[in-house]
């Protein structure tokens, strides 16, 4: 029985673990700049402590985006609804719309952090999801994507990667 067990073994081992560690080796994350965006923010809405955390709504009044495939600008009907989880970090629900310069429509939302460091640098990602019944950009419907964040004067600048 016990040579038989070892032959079991040998085979289930080479039939389904070998191949998903080969697999597992290949996988890695590429990305590629899908645009640059920069939004502009009119004078924050505070909400003022909730249940959920310090609230503030930040209204985007415009901004444009620029990338290799897609170019075109923010327009002034979306904003930011943060919360502030902490003295150190801040949680985003962002809501935009983008026009292309061909006036293809994409509706975009996404989820994401700021958090301070001790030394006053921060972490800001986000993980915009897009929306569109263009047929140029469909392709924006089934995609990840993960946004690099900086704050700006009067608004934020991302720079937009998508996940291959």
């Amino acid at each position: 029985m016990h040579k038989l067990e070892a032959i079991f073994f040998i085979l289930f081992f080479s039939i389904f673990l070998v191949p998903f560690t080969v697999r597992s080796q290949e996988l890695g994350l590429k990305h590629e700049l899908l645009f640059e965006m920069t939004a502009w923010l009119d004078e924050p809405i505070e909400i003022g402590d909730t249940p959920m955390g310090k609230r503030t709504i930040y209204p985007v009044s415009g901004g444009t985006f620029r990338g290799p495939e897609i170019n075109g600008k923010v327009l002034p009907n979306g904003g930011d609804w943060v919360i502030k989880i902490d003295s150190s970090t801040e949680k985003l629900d962002v809501r935009a719309v983008l026009e292309t310069n061909e006036g293809e429509k994409i509706y975009t939302h996404y989820g994401g952090f700021i958090h301070w460091n001790a030394d006053g640098s921060y972490y800001f990602r986000t993980n915009p999801v897009f929306e569109t019944s263009s047929e140029k950009y469909a392709w924006l419907n089934y995609i990840i994507a993960v946004g690099v964040g900086e704050l700006i004067e009067g608004g934020v600048r991302y720079k937009v990667y998508k996940i291959n």
